[in-house]
């Protein structure tokens, strides 16, 4: 009886990935009136607000791997990205790039570099888990003007993500800090450049055309995300299963006296940031700080949509996803606490009632 029992289970879990599948096809057919809105509002997302935010820095990103811009920033970064980072200086592309751009434009960069041999295994890692951040467009624009139709907002919200990365990076510059090949930028430069053509007037409408190519391919990758994890959480809401998450941290909202209705949409922030921001920022409360705090640490997370689109990333590389898993939380930890500091510090930030 025991070993059947365990044939059971292994059973079962060999074909986990199956009974997923078959689930989330049987939802699309039986919620398929809500489906179809929620993949409406995808794609209007992906379309007005992804495209134009993302795709021309998908495109600038490209060419300017084919510059020398990469190593002149490295050259004059060194001597703060070393000490601060455990970085070599080129590293400050990724971060400089992360930070003006979004979500997943530092994974990209870090995985280029990896691809390219600009940094080592070790130190891609280490870009990974602070380089992939939301952008000013998205925190500002988007959820501070529109969401929570405040300026001040977006910019405090900027500042603490900003803070956080930081912060992320600092801690996460002992990561494998034992493993990193001290030889292995002897001749990075040259070794790159014989790789990674530089643009000239005749080679430009080809490289204009890979990098277009490229970009292309990255953000129709996001855009099928957006729309699947819509699907994934329409159908969770019309079935009840996400009520059913949300109940198991009532207790915890009680005792921090948090209002409970931030349960749900803090959960439909971990599988997918835009829509659990969107709802945080529409649920009316006397102390909107606990709105505020709750979105800063969703946009420091990032949400699993965005981890699996760092994954295929960087899947055609040997970097592992673990330190950025781990970053992002530490990112929405910090980003958090941060906002809860500022907003008691500075009376300019508290929108309390």
């Amino acid at each position: 009886m025991i070993l059947k029992n365990n044939f059971y289970v292994i059973k079962l879990k060999r074909n986990l990935s199956s009974f997923i599948l078959l689930a989330f096809t049987f939802g699309l057919l039986i919620f398929s009136k809500t489906n179809l809105s929620a993949v409406k509002n995808g794609l209007a997302l992906w379309a007005n607000s992804v495209i134009p935010s993302l795709f021309p820095f998908f495109v600038a990103t490209e060419l300017l791997m084919h510059t020398n811009i990469i190593y002149q920033l490295g050259f004059i970064l060194n001597k703060y990205m070393k000490p601060i980072f455990n970085i070599r200086g080129e590293g400050s592309f990724a971060f400089i790039m992360g930070i003006v751009s979004g979500y997943p434009v530092g994974a990209k960069i870090a995985s280029n570099f990896r691809q390219n041999n600009i940094c080592s295994k070790e130190e891609c890692e280490r870009l990974l888990s602070f380089t992939n951040n939301s952008g000013p467009l998205f925190i500002i624009g988007t959820v501070g003007i529109l969401m929570f139709k405040n300026t001040t907002i977006g910019i405090l919200l900027f500042i603490t993500h900003l803070l956080a990365s930081i912060s992320v990076g600092i801690f996460f510059r002992f990561w494998k800090n034992n493993k990193t090949s001290k030889n292995f930028f002897k001749n990075s430069y040259s070794k790159t450049q014989d790789n990674n053509k530089n643009i000239s007037l005749a080679n430009l409408g080809e490289i204009l055309a890979e990098s277009i190519t490229s970009a292309t391919s990255t953000i129709l990758l996001i855009g099928g995300f957006i729309v699947v994890f819509s699907s994934i959480i329409s159908i969770l809401k019309a079935s009840g299963v996400l009520n059913i998450c949300a109940s198991f941290f009532y207790p915890i909202f009680d005792m921090l006296n948090i209002n409970t209705s931030f349960c749900l949409p803090l959960i439909s922030g971990f599988l997918e940031i835009t829509n659990g921001i969107s709802s945080i920022s529409n649920i009316p409360c006397k102390k909107l700080s606990i709105n505020i705090i709750l979105a800063s640490f969703l946009l420091g997370f990032g949400g699993i949509s965005v981890m699996l689109q760092v994954l295929s990333i960087i899947s055609k590389t040997d970097l592992s996803i673990k330190p950025y898993i781990l970053g992002k939380l530490l990112h929405g930890i910090l980003a958090a606490f941060y906002t809860y500091i500022f907003i008691n510090i500075f009376s300019f930030f508290n929108f309390d009632l």
